[in-house]
């Protein structure tokens, strides 16, 4: 962001360059104001939490040499008419092809990758996770101002990214071969033009061996990544050792999906399961006894449960934008409210 006007600039490339002459790797993206970090492998919530700190810093005083501010936001809380594409032959030929929906992509979700033997296996933890993934994007949004004014939503990048045609929860798959199939048959219509276009929530990633699980805002507190990678990973090994996990209907989960992406962490949810509307506070707790005994495992059961107390009481960055915003109506609080949040603990 410029830092003065608060309005996205496009200068990744630079401040690429400049992390990289700090010994940093950032990665470009499809919108010229957007810059990617990707830690190393992990097994040890400790320690990854000290990488993020790391990547924060560096990206933030990259961006800084470039007369830029970075902020962790899911969605730039104000923005230009057209937000320029970087120049890459796959990003322009994706603007090409989807026209509007490429340019107004200033979207920034958080990924978390967990290491499966194979595709079998990354398909059964996407079919546990489905019913668990409105939960996490409650959590974790972060995107409830854009264009200068509140959207009404907690998540409003989630209502941005699924109009892409191939993103929202995954279908339940019974086979690797079904997963194929429907893979093959969006390439063919042209509804996605590379596998990297799969843009499921849950995937088997086309370049690691992984299961990627795609479905949150990016956190606005490096504490809050932590609590989203060690609850994905708790996830993902609980459903190693589950026999069979219910098929939810789609539309009862897009229900779910929607009133996710509106009310984030402070209201009710609907639980994908019975349909009932719950308090996201009550998912949230099912959600830590279901995974416990991975948590326990893993050592992270004692850091999750006081990581989710902690983001309780200080809400998410949905809610801290809002209270930002209704103080004074300005939009400079916002950013600032990001940008301490970005950096929070990372100094």
């Amino acid at each position: 962001m410029d830092p003065r006007t608060g309005v996205p600039v496009g200068r990744n490339a630079d401040v690429v360059r400049t992390a990289a002459d700090f010994g940093t790797e950032l990665q470009l993206e499809i919108m010229r104001c957007q810059v990617e970090t990707s830690t190393r492998v992990h097994t040890n919530t400790g320690e990854l939490l000290r990488e993020l700190r790391e990547l924060r810093r560096a990206a933030a005083a990259s961006a800084e040499k470039n007369d830029a501010l970075l902020l962790a936001a899911a969605v730039p809380p104000t923005v230009p008419d057209d937000l320029s594409i970087t120049a890459t032959p796959r990003y322009l030929r994706i603007a090409e092809n989807f026209g509007r929906l490429a340019h107004e992509q200033g979207l920034c979700g958080c990924h978390v990758h967990v290491a499966v033997p194979d595709r079998a296996a990354a398909l059964r933890v996407s079919n546990f996770l489905r019913p668990w993934l409105p939960v996490l994007l409650a959590m974790t949004a972060n995107s409830s101002i854009y264009r200068g004014g509140e959207t009404g939503y907690a998540s409003w990048r989630n209502i941005l990214w699924r109009r892409w045609p191939s993103a929202g929860p995954p279908p339940h798959f019974d086979s690797v071969r079904e997963f194929e199939t429907a893979v093959e048959s969006m390439l063919s219509l042209g509804v996605i033009l590379d596998r990297k276009m799969v843009y499921w929530d849950v995937r088997p990633s086309s370049t690691f061996p992984t299961v990627e699980v795609r479905v949150s805002d990016v956190p606005a507190t490096v504490e809050e990544t932590a609590l989203l990678a060690s609850l994905v990973r708790a996830l993902a090994m609980t459903a190693r050792t589950t026999d069979s996990v219910p098929v939810i209907a789609e539309d009862r989960l897009r229900a779910a999906y929607w009133r996710a992406a509106h009310e984030g962490i402070d209201g009710t949810a609907v639980d994908p399961v019975d349909g009932r509307t719950v308090p996201v506070r009550d998912l949230l707790d099912r959600l830590i006894d279901r995974i416990r005994p991975a948590l326990n495992e893993l050592g992270d059961l004692g850091c999750v449960t006081d990581a989710v107390a902690a983001l309780l009481v200080r809400g998410n960055g949905a809610r801290r934008q809002l209270n930002a915003f209704r103080a004074r109506g300005e939009l400079g609080d916002v950013v600032d409210e990001l940008a301490e949040a970005t950096l929070h603990s990372c100094r």
